[in-house]
């Protein structure tokens, strides 16, 4: 098998150049529809059989499959089409080229996952041999905000293994941190500023709140690190409350951002903050507070040597001429849904910097050593015959 570098740059380029902000970014004005139709297309032209999924206006995510010869192990190659906002950017959809780097929103986080997903299934299609197992190509909508395009593509597809290809310069990347957005919410009571007899001030309340959360946190990252992963953590990221400058706030709304470990789970992160509120209640009675999860996603944690690592791994290896380093990363990644839905999963992918910042760059050859990886990779897995059920 042979990777068209110029196709894997030009691939990205055109990518690139097509606005597929997030609408939670863009106030509505863009979608994924545009980039799916591109994509959905050039897998045609591969020789792909190809599925669109769309379960809200304009938010399309694209399978692609190239069908084994049956009986062989699938696997599913990942990336996500999205992309934060452009403010700022000087080029956020030039897909220019200099010293061997590609610049533009979605460059690094992560049409380049894509572009090489392209290039290996390009290369896969082309080789004379058809592996026994089917390769699937996966490229969703909305990873930057709530995953709807990989939770819809999840309903329809399965994979025995996965390779999502996030951002890790190379690296094989063999878990990731979770988050929790809990919203808290203190009561008080509306009142005239000048009547503090009547006024209770829940912006007040929440500062003891505050003051508790602030504990919590330091006690988070002064416990026992995860060794890829370091401690857990948490912030308060949204803050509102009051309605007017002379009027006692009736209510105040706090969103924290909790970060969570393999082991943790959303209601172990609840709890932490439900026991502050209860302690604030026994302190002092008329204090009123609740609690609840508003979104919650998963960390996720592989064995180094789990199958689909191994192969990854050598494969890694060969393009490189060194194995891969191993690594975790703190944010989070699709890649919990799709082990949650029954795939070995790894993510490995390119190089570069930038990511929702303002200027975004990856390093083209890294990704057509992605590109490389995953070809080996998939002919390995797919090339794995599933022994058929003894009848009896």
């Amino acid at each position: 098998m042979r990777i068209d570098g110029d196709y894997t740059a030009r691939t990205l380029a055109e990518l690139v150049r097509i606005d597929s902000v997030n609408p939670a970014f863009s106030g509505g004005a863009s979608n994924e529809a545009e980039i799916a139709r591109w994509l959905a297309a050039e897998l045609e032209r591969l020789g792909l059989a190809v599925v669109v999924h769309e379960p809200e206006p304009g938010r399309a995510s694209v399978v692609g499959m190239l069908k084994g010869r049956g009986g062989g192990r699938s696997i599913l190659l990942y990336g996500h089409v999205d992309t934060v906002g452009v403010e700022g950017m000087a080029e956020p959809f030039s897909g220019a080229i200099r010293d061997g780097r590609l610049y533009g929103r979605g460059a690094y986080d992560m049409k380049c996952g894509v572009a090489a997903c392209l290039a290996a299934v390009k290369a896969l299609a082309e080789a004379d041999a058809r592996p026994a197992g089917d390769v699937l190509v996966a490229f969703v909508a909305d990873e930057e905000v709530a995953s709807l395009g990989m939770a819809e593509v999840l309903r329809h597809h399965r994979a025995d293994a996965a390779i999502v290809t996030e951002p890790t310069e190379l690296e094989l990347v063999v878990a990731h941190k979770g988050f929790c957005w809990i919203e808290v919410e203190t009561v008080g009571r509306a009142a005239h500023g000048s009547r503090f007899d009547l006024g209770i001030d829940a912006n007040l309340r929440m500062g003891r709140v505050l003051g508790e959360l602030e504990g919590l946190e330091a006690e988070l990252r002064g416990s026992p690190p995860h060794p890829l992963l370091g401690p857990p953590s948490l912030h308060a990221a949204l803050l509102q409350g009051g309605t007017g400058e002379s009027t006692y706030a009736a209510r105040s709304r706090l969103v924290i951002e909790r970060r969570t470990l393999p082991g943790e789970t959303p209601e172990h992160a609840l709890g932490q903050v439900t026991a502050i509120l209860d302690r604030l209640a026994a302190q002092d009675p008329t204090f009123q507070a609740t609690a609840r999860v508003l979104l919650a996603r998963d960390p996720w944690e592989t064995a180094v040597d789990a199958p689909t690592a191994r192969v990854v791994a050598r494969a890694a290896e060969a393009v490189l001429g060194r194995p891969p380093a191993v690594a975790g990363r703190a944010y989070w990644m699709d890649t919990a849904l799709i082990a949650a839905a029954g795939a070995d999963v790894v993510v490995i992918g390119p190089t570069g910097a930038g990511a929702h910042a303002d200027e975004e760059w990856v390093e083209l050859e890294s990704v057509r050593r992605l590109a490389e990886i995953l070809a080996r990779a998939a002919a390995e897995i797919a090339a794995v015959e599933v022994a058929a059920p003894v009848r009896r």
